[in-house]
């Protein structure tokens, strides 16, 4: 049986985003990855083309709310930001639980270029910590 995971967020529009992408990129089959955020808005457009640079096309995934995944019972929930962590609403089954302390790079100022760079550090960042837990988990 398929391990389900979801990464969830604030806004569900970088990092949790970016994480599903690259849990599918690196797991392939053997997981089903989600994510999900606090409150719906749309998906970053710098994460999705720093995405794509990694050969990872993010652009057909949604913004979404937890309770649009109601009834899906997850092996391992994953929040990716200290306020989702925070207000993260207990969900049924017997789940893994597991915190990443990961800064929203939409947040960070300066020109486009030096945004994408924070994009970047973000999509790298979760690529290492995905790969360990590929490897732990699955």
């Amino acid at each position: 049986m398929k391990k389900k995971i979801i990464f969830i967020c604030t806004h569900n529009s970088v990092r949790s985003q970016m994480a599903e992408g690259i849990l599918r990129h690196i797991a392939g089959d053997s997981v089903e990855s989600f994510s999900a955020g606090m409150i719906k808005t749309d998906v970053n457009p710098m994460a999705i083309k720093v995405m794509e640079e990694k050969g990872i096309d993010i652009s057909g995934q949604y913004s979404k709310t937890l309770d649009e995944l109601e009834g899906i019972e997850f092996d391992i929930v994953i929040t990716v930001c200290d306020s989702a962590n925070k207000n993260c609403p207990n969900l049924p089954g017997n789940y893994k639980k597991l915190h990443w302390s990961i800064e929203d790079p939409g947040t960070f100022p300066g020109t486009d270029e030096e945004k994408l760079n924070a994009f970047r550090d973000t999509r790298d960042l979760l690529f290492g910590m995905i790969q360990s837990l590929v490897e732990e988990e699955i």
